[in-house]
């Protein structure tokens, strides 16, 4: 049965998404409009509110979006595994505004259903992350003193750290002395 109406411009969300990062980061969630979003990406009103229907949904799809730029499979070798990730998420924050970060950390704040939606989509990379550190601590190739979810915590939040509160540059550098100073 063929579909009714226009196909989707492939190129259309990529332009949504990247236009809506920019708002954002020139006024913040507060000040984010989805009409100048629809406006200077070049689409309709009705293809922005078709796909995210409310200011919070745009959000956490951009949100969405950040979060698949970082892929994690775990490959059985858990330091690399864990060394790979936190380089991948400094590379992904190497090259996004701090002021992005700050105002989309603050509208998951704010906003009841962006929180509730941003924790729903991180809680299962910090679960699958968390399992990987706990099956390396069974198989001693990571210490265990501290809990698996404190280890992770210790592996990602420095690097947010940097970003947000003290502004030394997140390098891969960085990330992978964190990573073995963290597994030691």
């Amino acid at each position: 049965m063929p579909t009714r109406g226009r196909p989707r411009d492939p190129e259309a969300e990529a332009r949504i998404l990247t236009t809506a990062a920019a708002e954002i980061r020139l006024r913040g969630y507060d000040g984010l409009s989805v009409e100048r979003v629809a406006a200077q990406a070049g689409v309709a009103k009705t293809t922005l509110y078709r796909r995210w229907p409310t200011k919070a949904q745009l959000v956490i799809a951009l949100i969405t979006r950040m979060r698949s730029d970082v892929p994690f499979e775990p490959t059985g070798d858990a330091r690399r595994d864990l060394t790979d990730l936190v380089a991948s998420i400094a590379a992904s924050l190497a090259g996004t505004s701090a002021a992005l970060i700050a105002d989309l950390a603050a509208a998951a704040a704010r906003d009841p259903a962006v929180g509730e939606s941003v924790h729903a989509l991180w809680a299962e990379r910090h679960r699958l992350v968390t399992e990987v550190v706990a099956t390396a601590q069974e198989a001693g190739v990571i210490h265990s003193r501290v809990p698996a979810a404190v280890l992770v915590d210790q592996l990602v939040g420095p690097l947010y750290y940097r970003l947000l509160v003290t502004g030394e540059p997140v390098t891969e550098a960085y990330a992978r002395t964190l990573t073995q100073s963290v597994l030691s």
